[in-house]
Protein backbone atom coordinates (compact mmCIF):
# COMPACT_ATOMS: atom_id res chain seq x y z
CA UNK A 1 0.00 0.00 0.00
CA UNK A 2 2.60 2.72 1.11
CA UNK A 3 4.72 1.67 -2.48
CA UNK A 4 1.84 2.97 -4.52
CA UNK A 5 1.30 5.83 -1.89
CA UNK A 6 4.95 6.67 -2.81
CA UNK A 7 4.29 6.08 -6.59
CA UNK A 8 1.03 8.93 -6.36
CA UNK A 9 3.14 11.39 -4.55
CA UNK A 10 5.62 11.07 -7.16
CA UNK A 11 2.56 11.49 -10.06
CA UNK A 12 1.84 14.23 -7.66
CA UNK A 13 4.88 16.19 -8.30
CA UNK A 14 5.26 15.75 -11.73
CA UNK A 15 1.64 16.98 -12.30
CA UNK A 16 2.81 20.13 -9.79
CA UNK A 17 6.08 20.81 -12.22
CA UNK A 18 4.20 20.14 -15.41
CA UNK A 19 1.37 22.86 -14.49
CA UNK A 20 4.19 25.25 -13.09
CA UNK A 21 5.69 24.94 -16.79
CA UNK A 22 2.45 25.63 -18.47
CA UNK A 23 1.91 29.15 -16.00
CA UNK A 24 5.43 29.55 -16.90
CA UNK A 25 5.12 29.71 -20.59
CA UNK A 26 1.47 31.36 -20.20
CA UNK A 27 2.68 34.73 -18.77
CA UNK A 28 6.08 34.62 -20.07
CA UNK A 29 3.90 34.46 -23.69
CA UNK A 30 1.48 37.20 -22.29
CA UNK A 31 4.05 39.46 -21.47
CA UNK A 32 5.59 39.14 -24.87
CA UNK A 33 2.83 39.39 -26.40
CA UNK A 34 1.76 42.78 -24.80
CA UNK A 35 4.62 44.45 -25.44
CA UNK A 36 5.16 43.42 -28.74
CA UNK A 37 1.68 44.09 -29.26
CA UNK A 38 1.68 40.28 -30.85
CA UNK A 39 -2.43 39.34 -30.84
CA UNK A 40 -2.22 36.35 -32.49
CA UNK A 41 -0.33 35.24 -29.62
CA UNK A 42 -2.59 36.74 -27.06
CA UNK A 43 -5.17 34.91 -28.50
CA UNK A 44 -3.38 31.87 -28.54
CA UNK A 45 -2.92 31.61 -24.37
CA UNK A 46 -6.26 32.77 -23.88
CA UNK A 47 -7.24 29.20 -25.80
CA UNK A 48 -4.46 27.39 -23.93
CA UNK A 49 -6.26 28.68 -19.83
CA UNK A 50 -8.33 25.97 -20.32
CA UNK A 51 -5.87 23.27 -20.71
CA UNK A 52 -4.05 24.93 -17.21
CA UNK A 53 -7.83 24.75 -15.73
CA UNK A 54 -7.48 20.78 -16.62
CA UNK A 55 -3.94 20.33 -15.10
CA UNK A 56 -5.82 22.03 -12.06
CA UNK A 57 -8.63 19.52 -11.84
CA UNK A 58 -5.92 16.12 -12.44
CA UNK A 59 -3.51 17.45 -9.58
CA UNK A 60 -6.61 18.13 -6.94
CA UNK A 61 -7.94 14.20 -7.93
CA UNK A 62 -4.55 13.43 -7.42
CA UNK A 63 -4.59 14.63 -3.65
CA UNK A 64 -7.98 13.45 -2.63
CA UNK A 65 -7.08 9.69 -3.84
CA UNK A 66 -4.00 10.02 -1.70
CA UNK A 67 -6.05 11.32 1.09
CA UNK A 68 -8.53 8.95 0.84
CA UNK A 69 -6.38 5.97 0.32
CA UNK A 70 -4.74 5.96 3.81
CA UNK A 71 -4.04 7.92 6.95
CA UNK A 72 -1.07 10.34 5.59
CA UNK A 73 1.92 10.71 7.82
CA UNK A 74 2.59 14.32 9.26
CA UNK A 75 4.61 15.04 6.01
CA UNK A 76 2.68 13.44 3.44
CA UNK A 77 -0.39 15.80 4.73
CA UNK A 78 1.97 18.98 4.66
CA UNK A 79 2.71 17.67 1.13
CA UNK A 80 -0.44 17.02 0.11
CA UNK A 81 -2.07 20.65 1.74
CA UNK A 82 0.71 22.56 0.08
CA UNK A 83 -0.21 21.38 -3.31
CA UNK A 84 -3.68 21.72 -3.10
CA UNK A 85 -2.75 25.61 -1.98
CA UNK A 86 -0.14 26.14 -4.70
CA UNK A 87 -1.83 24.70 -7.36
CA UNK A 88 -4.93 27.41 -6.68
CA UNK A 89 -2.38 30.24 -7.18
CA UNK A 90 -1.08 28.46 -10.39
CA UNK A 91 -4.88 28.53 -11.73
CA UNK A 92 -5.07 32.26 -11.04
CA UNK A 93 -2.15 32.81 -12.92
CA UNK A 94 -3.13 31.18 -15.98
CA UNK A 95 -5.97 33.27 -15.50
CA UNK A 96 -4.01 36.67 -15.04
CA UNK A 97 -1.93 35.08 -18.28
CA UNK A 98 -5.34 35.40 -19.82
CA UNK A 99 -6.45 38.34 -18.61
CA UNK A 100 -3.63 40.38 -19.56
CA UNK A 101 -3.44 38.96 -23.17
CA UNK A 102 -7.36 40.14 -23.41
CA UNK A 103 -6.26 43.49 -22.69
CA UNK A 104 -3.13 43.05 -25.20
CA UNK A 105 -6.01 42.35 -28.07
CA UNK A 106 -8.44 45.40 -27.16
CA UNK A 107 -5.33 47.51 -26.91
CA UNK A 108 -3.25 46.87 -29.53
CA UNK A 109 -4.31 49.28 -31.90
CA UNK A 110 -4.02 52.40 -29.51
CA UNK A 111 -0.92 54.72 -29.28
CA UNK A 112 1.25 54.88 -26.39
CA UNK A 113 0.49 57.44 -23.49
CA UNK A 114 3.56 56.78 -21.61
CA UNK A 115 6.67 55.12 -21.23
CA UNK A 116 6.34 51.36 -20.58
CA UNK A 117 10.10 50.84 -19.08
CA UNK A 118 8.67 50.52 -15.16
CA UNK A 119 5.86 47.97 -16.33
CA UNK A 120 8.29 46.18 -18.04
CA UNK A 121 10.64 46.16 -15.48
CA UNK A 122 7.85 45.31 -13.54
CA UNK A 123 6.86 42.63 -15.50
CA UNK A 124 10.26 41.12 -15.55
CA UNK A 125 10.34 40.91 -11.33
CA UNK A 126 7.09 39.60 -11.18
CA UNK A 127 7.90 36.58 -13.80
CA UNK A 128 11.36 36.22 -11.82
CA UNK A 129 9.34 35.80 -8.96
CA UNK A 130 7.13 33.33 -10.08
CA UNK A 131 9.94 31.23 -11.48
CA UNK A 132 12.11 30.72 -8.67
CA UNK A 133 8.99 29.81 -6.36
CA UNK A 134 8.50 27.09 -8.85
CA UNK A 135 12.66 26.37 -8.82
CA UNK A 136 12.02 26.42 -4.86
CA UNK A 137 9.24 23.85 -5.34
CA UNK A 138 11.15 21.34 -7.66
CA UNK A 139 14.62 21.80 -5.72
CA UNK A 140 13.01 22.10 -2.33
CA UNK A 141 14.94 25.07 -1.98
CA UNK A 142 13.75 26.89 1.79
CA UNK A 143 16.41 29.45 1.23
CA UNK A 144 15.16 30.33 -2.69
CA UNK A 145 11.33 30.51 -1.47
CA UNK A 146 12.30 33.28 1.16
CA UNK A 147 14.21 35.24 -1.40
CA UNK A 148 10.58 35.46 -3.17
CA UNK A 149 9.02 36.17 -0.38
CA UNK A 150 11.63 38.87 0.32
CA UNK A 151 11.00 40.37 -3.19
CA UNK A 152 7.60 41.46 -3.01
CA UNK A 153 7.92 44.61 -1.87
CA UNK A 154 10.09 45.41 -5.05
CA UNK A 155 7.23 44.62 -7.24
CA UNK A 156 4.96 46.35 -4.73
CA UNK A 157 7.18 49.59 -5.30
CA UNK A 158 7.15 49.06 -8.61
CA UNK A 159 3.03 49.11 -8.47
CA UNK A 160 3.20 51.89 -6.86
CA UNK A 161 5.46 54.18 -9.12
CA UNK A 162 3.56 53.17 -12.13
CA UNK A 163 0.45 53.93 -11.13
CA UNK A 164 1.88 57.20 -10.64
CA UNK A 165 2.97 57.97 -14.23
CA UNK A 166 -0.36 56.85 -15.10
CA UNK A 167 -2.08 59.83 -12.91
CA UNK A 168 0.01 62.02 -14.28
CA UNK A 169 -0.47 60.68 -17.79
CA UNK A 170 -3.98 60.91 -17.79
CA UNK A 171 -3.90 64.77 -15.96
CA UNK A 172 -1.87 65.45 -19.13
CA UNK A 173 -4.49 63.97 -21.62
CA UNK A 174 -7.90 63.15 -20.02
CA UNK A 175 -8.71 61.58 -23.09
CA UNK A 176 -6.80 59.08 -22.80
CA UNK A 177 -8.73 57.41 -19.60
CA UNK A 178 -9.78 54.28 -21.12
CA UNK A 179 -7.03 53.54 -21.94
CA UNK A 180 -5.07 54.11 -19.06
CA UNK A 181 -7.41 52.34 -17.13
CA UNK A 182 -6.72 49.01 -19.25
CA UNK A 183 -2.79 49.88 -18.46
CA UNK A 184 -3.85 49.98 -15.02
CA UNK A 185 -5.43 46.76 -14.95
CA UNK A 186 -2.27 44.97 -16.50
CA UNK A 187 0.02 46.70 -14.22
CA UNK A 188 -2.33 45.28 -11.37
CA UNK A 189 -2.68 41.75 -12.39
CA UNK A 190 0.98 41.81 -12.67
CA UNK A 191 1.35 42.49 -9.26
CA UNK A 192 -1.18 39.90 -8.44
CA UNK A 193 1.43 37.44 -9.76
CA UNK A 194 3.74 38.69 -7.45
CA UNK A 195 1.87 38.08 -4.42
CA UNK A 196 0.64 34.60 -6.18
CA UNK A 197 4.10 33.20 -6.32
CA UNK A 198 4.82 34.39 -3.18
CA UNK A 199 1.57 32.44 -2.08
CA UNK A 200 3.33 29.49 -3.84
CA UNK A 201 7.04 30.36 -1.65
CA UNK A 202 5.02 30.60 1.59
CA UNK A 203 3.70 26.73 0.79
CA UNK A 204 6.89 25.74 -0.48
CA UNK A 205 7.94 26.65 3.43
CA UNK A 206 5.08 24.83 4.56
CA UNK A 207 6.03 21.61 2.65
CA UNK A 208 9.34 21.52 4.39
CA UNK A 209 8.59 22.26 7.93
CA UNK A 210 6.14 23.37 10.10
CA UNK A 211 5.88 26.83 10.12
CA UNK A 212 3.14 28.68 9.82
CA UNK A 213 2.33 29.61 5.47
CA UNK A 214 1.69 32.98 7.26
CA UNK A 215 4.93 33.64 8.34
CA UNK A 216 7.83 35.44 6.56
Amino acid sequence: MRTRFDEQLKQLNNEMIQMGSLIENAIQNAVRAFFDKDTELAKKIMDNDEVVDQEQKKIENICFQLLIQRQPVARDLRTITAALKMVTDMERIGDHAADISELTVVMADHTEIMNRDDIKKMSGESVMMLLHAIEAYVERDMDKAKEVIAHDDIVDELFIKVKSELIEAISKNPDCGEYAADLLMINKYLERIGDHATNIAEWVIFSLNTVDPDAK
